[in-house]
This record gives structure tokens, sequence and C-alpha cells, in this order.
């Protein structure tokens, strides 16, 4: 698919590896609304891109249905998902005093990552397959945000790695499912980038992190990641895979 002209979606665009994706389907054409909570980073964004700016939340069905019906009375209908939102997140199961974590934690990060992917691809196939197709058949494509964590998970990473592995397992499936609407489906699972939160660790620990890349030698750039989402698009053939982007990173157990 031709990214140039279509109508793209981008959970989480507001920043880190959404907003780099955000901006790099812009600059190759696209006509972009970007999705987030947080309104405020979401218009920034979408302001210097051309873009639509919708605050949305993807564990709710609600926002989210509104989100899509809103952007493609400004944009047409959509045939371009990056679903880019998550949260992180990492506590032992039993902690220091012995006590048990909090159920509430893992639920809030499966909630989000897991069902908040599914809830967001749902809306979306359900509204791309009543398009018409284009070349070869196809109507959409889907990039979902994984780990290398659902790989690698450390030690209290129990539902981050959860909810990513849940990621990686649900694209083959997905893709296989929604192959008769002629609508692809892919995963990237990121190491370690240069990300916001990320840069809020001081520079030792950013710098140790990256240390432990075998190469390149430093932390992933999040145009990287937007790069691989838009290569993912444009090449038709691409369906169903889950594909490491982390310098050969294998993560130790902390």
């Amino acid at each position: 698919m031709q990214i140039k002209g279509q109508s793209a979606l981008v959970t989480g665009g507001g920043s880190g590896l959404g907003e780099a994706t955000a901006r790099t389907l812009a600059r190759l054409g696209a006509k972009v609304t970007v999705l987030d909570v947080n309104l405020d980073n979401a218009q920034k964004v979408a302001s210097e891109i051309g873009g639509l700016a919708i605050q949305a939340d993807v564990t709710s069905g609600d926002s989210m249905q509104a989100a899509i019906d809103q952007a493609a009375a400004a944009h047409g209908p959509a045939r371009i998902l990056m679903q880019i939102a998550g949260v992180g997140g990492a506590k032992r199961i039993v902690g220091k005093d012995g006590s048990a974590a909090p159920l509430e934690d893992f639920a809030k990060i499966v909630n989000i990552n897991l069902i908040g992917t599914y809830n967001v691809a749902r809306l979306f196939a359900a509204a791309c397959a009543k398009l018409e197709p284009m070349e070869d058949g196809e109507r959409g494509a889907m990039v979902f945000t994984a780990s290398v964590a659902a790989f690698d998970g450390q030690v209290g990473q129990q539902a981050y790695s959860a909810s990513k592995g849940g990621v990686v397992g649900m694209t083959l499936p997905m893709a296989r499912d929604l192959a008769q609407h002629g609508i692809r489906v892919c995963t990237i699972a990121p190491g370690l980038f240069a990300t916001p939160l990320m840069k809020t660790l001081p520079d030792n620990i950013q710098e140790a992190l990256a240390r432990g890349i075998p190469f390149p030698q430093r932390l992933g750039k999040p145009e990287e990641f937007a790069d691989l989402a838009c290569q993912i698009v444009t090449n038709g053939h691409m369906n169903g895979e889950v594909i490491r982007l982390d310098g050969a990173l294998r993560m130790a157990p902390r």
C-alpha cells in the first residue's frame, strides 16, 4: 500500500515512538490523526505536521469509536492503523515486606497494552473491511507495538511481559482472521529506545543500558521504529509477522 494520500490513525501519537511515527507518516504524505489520552501532546504534534488531534482512550470502546468516526469525517476512512499507545511498569510478585503484588497493577497494564490493542484493532478492522479493495485486494494495514520483554522479560515485569506477549500471540491469528478482508497485521517488538521515558533516567544509566546492546551500541532512535512501521505498510507481502527491532539485544534477568 502506498502511504501518500491515505488516512492514518496513530494511537499514542503525542510522544515517543508514536510521535515519531506520526511525523514520518505525514512526511510520506498521509493524512494523520494523532490519538492520545494527553490532548495537549496530541495537539502539539498534530499542529506541527498538519494533522488532526483527538483525545482517545484505547481501553474504551465508545471513546475509540468516536475517534475513528471523527477522523473519518475529517480525513476519509482510515486504511492505516499504528497502535503504539501503551504503558510500562515493574513490580515483584512478592514485595520486600512479603506482601503479594496488587492485582490492580497487573490488570491495568494488561488492560491498556493488550485489551486496548485488541479494542482499537477490532473497531478499525470493522470500518476498514467495508472499504473498496485496492491493488491485490488490500483494504488496510495494522501495525501493533510489543516489546522484547515479550520474550526476555526481566524481574518484576510479569504484567508488562504478559501484556506484550499477548500482543505477539494475537498477531498471526488476527492476520489470518482478517485475510478474507484484505487487512494485514504485523507487530514490532522494540528494544531499548531513546523515548521521553528513557530520557528521564540519568545519562550514566542510559549509557550503561546502551552498552548492553551488541550493535549498534546505542539506544534505538524513535525514527528507526517509525521507518520500520511505515515499511511494513508499503510492503504488501508483510503479514502476520512479529519483528524484533533491538540491535540483537537479549535482556538479562535484571
